[in-house]
């Protein structure tokens, strides 16, 4: 099989994102994200699965977690900006957290980020009474807002997290990391991030007031006796404006923006061939938002481009897009797939015809009557031509070719990174 002309597969976190092909710096990419002074709160999972800050202006390597324990080589990790509206993420014994009927014990086991900074919410003896935790967040009415929390069981074993106000919320079970019982208004998650540790999040369409965080050794009771001494462990609160959690942000004091993150200007005129060509990506979306997410291959305009993209269209839909002046097509999945996951995607295109494959298998094809204009395409990025839908998600590889003459059932199909590497005659060391 021939050699991609451009190859990225994220392994240094920079200023840049760089391709390993081609290898003059042509294909790097330029990142961006427009972060305050250095350290900025924004994270990442880095290779020991602990939460680790990155520097103002970086990239971010993220590595995904399987039942707590890191799985398979990093990915590029985009997001769009978020704001972690919660003044102090970490320190719940701050006045700014009001306790009823219950107190903070700081500092007292290993957090997710790997030193002893997670504190214990402990209910009171009191009986008859509710026991929690609340901050007040300034929020809005009929806007959808996402609270997360990380989580330790300790003598008990069950969390909730409320809109205050309301009680509409969900309860999490922190033995067996499973959901408890969920409000009708809400939606929840849990997800493993080991050693005991849980992120758990509700989603709101409107939050009004108070955020609470209850503790229950039930399913479904909040107004749990306790001891003075037992309780859960939480660690790294997060309020963010948007109908889905994204990675964590922390706070110190005062709120926390992390800027939007753009990646683009790999390549130039010379790298690619308006005439054929193959481009595959390895993606997955942060959400199954039904909202356009692209990568393109395009002049910096919306005529003259091709791009593969997570369709505004349908839910878990993955749609290949070919537009040149004068005719405008797309093979749209007739599959539905988990966009969280990773799907490998390849595009093959020439004068007259433009194909979609997805995990090894054909979706769909169609004609072209309208080739694209010579010397157009000059530049890849994580958005459409003219700069405008970002790409927001995860990438594990981007490749380019600049012939047809390609195994795309092997290309969307390996399951290694050295069965790639070696079916595409790189030398493995």
């Amino acid at each position: 099989m021939a050699k991609p002309n451009l190859a990225l597969i994220p392994a240094t976190i920079g200023d840049k994102v760089y391709s390993i092909l081609p290898s003059d710096g042509v294909g790097d990419f330029d990142f961006d994200r427009a972060d305050g002074s250095s350290p900025t709160g924004v994270t990442r999972i880095n290779a020991q699965g602990l939460i680790e800050e990155v520097a103002s202006g970086e990239n971010r390597l993220n590595y995904s977690l399987l039942d707590g324990e890191v799985v398979g080589c990093p990915h590029l990790l985009l997001e769009p900006q978020r704001t972690n509206l919660i003044q102090y993420s970490e320190d719940f014994s701050n006045a700014a957290w009001s306790k009823s009927n219950s107190s903070i014990t700081s500092n007292s086991v290993i957090s997710p980020d790997g030193t002893q900074n997670a504190d214990k919410l402990i209910p009171n003896a009191t009986s008859s009474v509710n026991k929690y935790i609340y901050t007040i967040p300034t929020t809005s009415n009929g806007i959808d807002y996402t609270l997360t929390v990380f989580a330790k069981e300790g003598e008990y074993d069950m969390l909730r997290l409320e809109d205050g106000n309301n009680s509409q919320g969900a309860w999490f079970d922190l033995s067996n990391g499973t959901l408890g019982t969920v409000g009708a208004s809400v939606t929840a998650k849990i997800q493993n991030y080991g050693n005991g540790w849980y992120r758990c999040s509700v989603t709101k369409p409107s939050v009004s007031t108070s955020v609470f965080f209850v503790i229950s050794a039930s399913n479904t009771e909040s107004i749990q006796v306790g001891d003075g001494t037992s309780g859960v462990y939480i660690y790294g609160a997060m309020l963010e404006q948007g109908s889905y959690p994204t990675s964590y942000i922390k706070t110190d004091g005062s709120q926390n923006t992390r800027a939007a993150e753009t990646c683009d200007g790999s390549g130039n005129a010379a790298t690619f061939n308006d005439s054929e060509g193959v481009l595959m990506a390895e993606i997955s979306a942060l959400a199954d938002d039904i909202t356009n997410r692209i990568i393109s291959l395009s002049n910096g305009t919306n005529n003259n481009i091709i791009s593969v993209q997570f369709s505004n269209v349908q839910s878990n839909d993955i749609i290949a897009y070919y537009n040149a002046t004068g005719q405008t097509g797309r093979v749209i999945s007739t599959t539905s797939y988990n966009i969280k996951s990773f799907n490998k995607t390849a595009l093959v295109w020439n004068n007259s015809s433009f194909k979609f494959y997805v995990n090894g298998y054909l979706i769909g094809s169609a004609t072209i009557e309208t080739p694209l204009v010579d010397g157009t395409l000059n530049q890849l990025k994580f958005q459409y031509g003219n700069s405008t839908l970002p790409f927001y998600g995860n990438t594990k590889q981007i490749q380019y070719f600049d012939t047809t003459d390609i195994d795309l059932e092997q290309l969307t199909s390996w399951d290694s990174f050295r069965a790639m590497a070696e079916g595409q005659l790189y030398t493995i060391e």
